[in-house]
């Protein structure tokens, strides 16, 4: 059994950008359902949905990520596999196609995350795609009347016929923030985490928020005491898990959305922004599901 959900961000979706939303969704998730069914990893299915998401300006991760106050792309992603606890992340890198292949690439590396030009540096040594920093921005993005306040992050997990689970981020950062900011994409136990004996997790929404709470931590913590009560694996248990997290951020003022995927291959979701695209899919129910809100479920 193979089973994969991914989010394109929590945030405002305006109604005139919810079927791009939709299907950027369904592309990326038919990319890791490929790569699932042809019995590839749960490693390569996350990478795959994330650069089909990092390639459509409709999300806020590589082409088309939020500009800083210098009017720069910086970048950061994070991916990690539940068996071996292997993490690769890059944060604040510039002039890079997909940051989610270089997180990928850092994998089975020692350091777990570079940034800037080291984490630039190490994806030209790795032969990854590079690009001119400036062919991330769009022509949108360039038109000076044009508004936008970006603050997504993109998120994929995927669990694998032989039981391995990995976990991807990856965001362009927040419009206007300062050159060199890092919010929870690239930090475990705060914007992702994995491990084959409980499942994995993904948060999008406020980056500072989500890492001064360590949301992932908790999420897998919240896992671990549900797997020791029962063994019923019911998506409104999974909801249960995922929403003391969100009043967590929300105490503080912020917000955000998860998605999470147990060793056993159920899925949930949860958010408190407005907005929180999310499709999903399993090897046994072989049909995208997908939503913009999670209100709209059972519709």
């Amino acid at each position: 059994m193979w089973s994969l959900i991914l989010h394109g961000g929590a945030k405002k979706i305006d109604p005139q950008e919810e079927e791009a939303h939709r299907n950027g969704c369904i592309e990326a998730l038919e990319a890791g359902r490929a790569v699932l069914a042809g019995g590839g990893t749960a490693v390569d299915a996350v990478e795959a949905a994330g650069r089909i998401l990092e390639a459509n300006p409709t999300f806020n991760a590589g082409y088309g990520s939020a500009l800083n106050s210098d009017g720069e792309v910086e970048m950061c992603a994070g991916l990690m596999e539940g068996r071996d606890f292997n993490v690769g992340a890059v944060a604040v890198i510039k002039g890079v196609r997909h940051p989610i292949s270089v997180a990928k690439a850092m994998l089975h590396e020692e350091p777990i995350l570079l940034a800037s030009e080291g984490a630039r540096r190490f994806a030209a040594e790795k032969q990854l795609e590079l690009c001119d920093p400036a062919d991330l921005i769009t022509p949108q993005q360039r038109d000076a009347s044009s508004k936008s306040e970006a603050k997504d992050t993109i998120g994929v997990v995927a669990l694998d016929q032989y039981g391995d689970i990995a976990v991807g981020t990856s965001t362009g950062g927040l419009d206007g923030s300062a050159p060199g900011r890092v919010g929870d994409s690239p930090q475990p136990g705060c914007g992702y985490y994995a491990d084959n004996r409980l499942g994995a997790v993904a948060f999008s929404g406020d980056g500072e928020h989500i890492a001064r709470k360590a949301l992932a931590a908790r999420v897998m913590q919240a896992l671990s005491a549900r797997q020791a009560l029962s063994s019923g694996q019911a998506e409104g248990g999974l909801e249960q898990v995922l929403n003391p997290a969100l009043k967590e951020v929300e105490a503080i003022g912020g917000e955000a959305g998860a998605i999470v995927l147990t060793a056993t291959g159920v899925s949930g979701w949860a958010h408190n922004s407005r907005e929180f695209a999310v499709a999903f899919m399993t090897s046994e129910d072989n049909h995208p599901h997908v939503f913009l809100r999670k209100k709209d479920v059972g519709k």
